[in-house]
């Protein structure tokens, strides 16, 4: 069986939920209502150019994709935190296949609860003597400016139907059928630049199996 992206447990949920929901202040908690998921999006890195020139290396293999069906926002604030955001997500593949819990891409682009569950997403593959395999959809992004005018929240669904685990000794992929637990829900609190860092960061992230409301 392919191991699919970790939803965050119980604990972490409630723990990542009372903290989106404190971020958000209260504000208005809607998302887009119209399921996207179309194969307009690009897998291109070229988007991914941080605003200093100390970036980590995120590539990955030419086997595996990652393409984000996402638009750009036009507030330079929301736009800046919808790339980085795309960033952490590589950057968390990029210590999966570097078989690198400590990788310090995902912790270039990360801090808090969002940092540890990119380590903990890397030790399960590396536990499980996984490397990912096939395309990577993200997509239907919700970006909303937090009320305190800094922090971004982004929302967006994922579909990995096509997207399996090869194991890394036999080189064999674990090929799975597409169903409900192929679809999940995000939600990633972004923080702004701070002291010496010139990079949006995540700071914590909320990751919902089974999410019907993602199925196209």
């Amino acid at each position: 069986m392919a191991r699919r992206a970790l939803t965050t447990t119980a604990a972490a949920v409630t723990i990542a939920a009372s903290l989106l929901l404190s971020a958000c202040g209260g504000g208005d908690d809607s998302s887009s209502g119209d399921i996207k998921g179309a194969d307009t999006g690009s897998s291109s890195p070229s988007a991914s150019a941080a605003a200093d020139g100390n970036a980590p290396d995120v590539s990955v293999p030419s086997d595996v994709k990652l393409v984000f069906d996402f638009t750009e926002p036009s507030d330079a604030k929301q736009a800046a935190a919808l790339t980085n955001t795309q960033n952490y997500l590589r950057a968390l593949n990029h210590g999966i296949v570097k078989q690198d819990p400590e990788d310090p891409a995902y912790q270039y682009y990360s801090g808090g609860q969002a940092a540890t569950y990119a380590k903990q997403q890397i030790q399960a593959w590396v536990k499980g003597g996984w490397t990912p395999s096939g395309t990577d959809r993200f997509y239907d992004q919700d970006v909303k400016t937090l009320n305190d005018g800094k922090r971004v929240l982004v929302r967006f669904c994922e579909n990995q139907a096509k997207f399996y685990s090869k194991e890394i000794k036999s080189g064999k992929v674990l090929y799975t059928d597409a169903n409900l637990d192929s679809y999940l829900k995000y939600s990633v609190l972004m923080l702004p630049p701070s002291g010496s860092s010139k990079v949006w960061k995540a700071s914590v992230i909320e990751v919902t199996g089974k999410a019907k409301e993602c199925q196209a």
